[in-house]
């Protein structure tokens, strides 16, 4: 009776009373309902259920739509819970009475404890705060971020983590997370920034590679000339040549299996021989933090391959 009851009523405001017509005009701006075959106005004071604000282009729209921040699996919660901050202070800026203050610091105990109310949540919220704290030290983009959470959550469902180091397997996840989207970024520079040793993440590497059948891309040198020759100070010519280098020892398959930093390195400094840059192996291998020997070994190596003068690589001006 009661469902047959509620139709019956809702029949009735979506019909005109005057003619029965369901055609019916919602004008929100005027804030009336009326019939468009007789006129009749129905409703006079119709609320508006949309946004007060306007916009006129999809830019518009998406910039003053207010639905929440978006679900971020960098955050432990996905962003979906509230804070409550320890103000002290009403919406006017009046300080609270001290029973409610109290009130306030009880409701705020228990609100965070109902955050991480079980081991699963407070093993994210300490992994989530490591990996925020490494990828503001080492520079990283958020989307860089989100992939390794996503990757960190995998290895806690697939219970990776358990008897192993929360920061070591957050760091491992966070390097992964840079090989997989080309950002050049070392095993020796992530454990500078991390508090567990570089043979711990690389360790966990292997194991988060292996577990969870992860396909890291081949490393390409190219992508670290730039980061080696901003801390010499180099001109863009010589970038330019070292970059020339590499492509051409690529396209000789020349690279494979080599150190990506070392070859980067060892580019450059070729460039820098080739151009009359006056440079040593030692200053290249500080700034790309491996040894003299090794630039040696790829310089060679490249000297080897392509020739001196650089076979197939013309010199521009």
């Amino acid at each position: 009776m009661e469902t047959r009851l509620e139709e019956k009523i809702e029949e009735e405001v979506n019909r005109c009373p005057s003619c029965g017509s369901r055609k019916l005009i919602f004008d929100y701006d005027r804030g009336e309902v009326f019939c468009s075959v007789c006129g009749t106005v129905i409703q006079s004071k119709l609320m508006d259920q949309g946004p007060e604000w306007r916009a006129f282009t999809q830019e518009e729209k998406e910039e003053r739509s207010r639905t929440g921040i978006p679900l971020s699996f960098s955050i432990h919660d996905k962003g979906l819970s509230t804070t409550i901050t320890n103000i002290g202070k009403d919406a006017f800026g009046r300080s609270l009475p001290v029973e409610a203050r109290l009130q306030m610091l009880r409701l705020r105990h228990w609100q965070i404890r109902s955050r991480v109310h079980s081991s699963i949540d407070r093993n994210l919220s300490q992994a989530m705060a490591e990996l925020d704290r490494l990828s503001d030290r080492l520079g990283l983009p958020s989307p860089v971020k989100e992939k390794a959470a996503i990757i960190y959550r995998k290895a806690l469902e697939s219970g990776l983590v358990r008897g192993r180091s929360i920061a070591a397997i957050a760091a491992a996840s966070l390097y992964a997370a840079c090989r997989s989207s080309s950002i050049p970024r070392t095993l020796k520079e992530l454990a500078e920034s991390s508090i567990v040793k570089k043979k711990d993440i690389a360790r966990c590497y292997r194991l988060l590679i292996k577990e969870l059948n992860l396909k890291m891309p081949v490393a390409d040198p190219v992508k670290y000339v730039a980061k080696i020759a901003s801390r010499l100070g180099l001109s863009e010519r010589i970038q330019r040549r070292a970059i020339e280098v590499l492509r051409k020892c690529q396209e000789l398959k020349a690279c494979s299996g080599k150190d990506p930093v070392g070859l980067a390195a060892a580019a450059l400094y070729m460039a820098c021989v080739d151009e009359g840059e006056k440079i040593t192996q030692k200053d290249i291998a500080e700034a790309a933090e491996v040894t003299e020997v090794t630039i040696r070994n790829r310089y060679n190596g490249l000297r080897k391959v392509l020739g001196t003068p650089l076979s197939g690589i013309p010199r521009k001006l």
